[in-house]
């Protein structure tokens, strides 16, 4: 239960503290941009209050609440990405053909298989999740804890690429091999980059590890567990 409202907090937390990224920029040259991000930002932390006050014995009885919230924040979250990037017109996962979807997407493997590598290293049962529900063959602990890292991550990168200019290439309806390469460079450089995490500098790969092996003292110690949230 206190794990899964962790992840949750991490999520819409780190998700706002994005659009706060980009606000920053916006609010002397673009007041109503500025605006309407502030908008989709204030009613997310108000759904990261809310997790907080959610009720329940275990993660089952909470999951649907946990779930909503983050479906919730999301939903404000993409409409701010759409003020950010005029080319996206909505979030779509696997099997996306559009150009920022498929950028994401992309960057989300990359970062899928580090965030499995880290809690691998960690002694992890990479399945057992606690928002993302139990199925077989699916890596549910991992989906649970690459949300924190998502739009700190992948996202920063992918809309700094794109505020670029850089002109996505498409191989039918795959990114071609330059701009696979240029993605992968771009999430490479945001895990290489250093951030204040429990008052020392740290880069974002490491990070990961940390918040990794954070999980795994939970689940073996008890030791509570706080979900990492990206700066702006």
């Amino acid at each position: 239960m206190l794990l899964g409202k962790a992840f949750a907090t991490g999520k819409l937390k780190s998700s706002a503290n994005n659009l706060k990224y980009y606000a920053k920029y916006r609010k002397g040259a673009d007041r109503s941009t500025y605006e309407y991000l502030y908008s989709r930002i204030d009613k997310m932390e108000e759904l990261a209050k809310q997790v907080g006050d959610i009720e329940g014995s275990c993660v089952d009885e909470a999951r649907g609440a946990l779930l909503n919230a983050e479906g919730r924040g999301a939903a404000l979250y993409w409409d701010g990405v759409k003020k950010i990037a005029p080319d996206f017109l909505g979030r779509e996962g696997r099997g996306a053909t559009d150009l920022v979807n498929s950028l994401l997407n992309y960057g989300y493997g990359i970062l899928y298989n580090r965030v499995l590598s880290a809690a691998t290293r960690a002694g992890l049962d990479p399945f057992a999740g606690y928002v993302h529900t139990d199925r077989p063959g699916k890596p549910s602990l991992v989906l649970d804890l690459v949300e924190e890292f998502r739009a700190p991550v992948v996202d920063r990168a992918v809309l700094g690429t794109l505020g670029t200019g850089f002109k996505v290439g498409m191989d039918g309806e795959r990114l071609d091999e330059k701009t696979r390469k240029l993605v992968a460079g771009r999430v490479r450089e945001r895990l290489a980059a250093r951030v204040t995490h429990r008052g020392r500098k740290h880069t974002l790969e490491n990070v990961v590890h940390i918040q990794a092996r954070s999980v795994a003292s939970f689940v073996r110690d008890g030791v509570l567990y706080k979900p990492f949230v990206g700066s702006w």
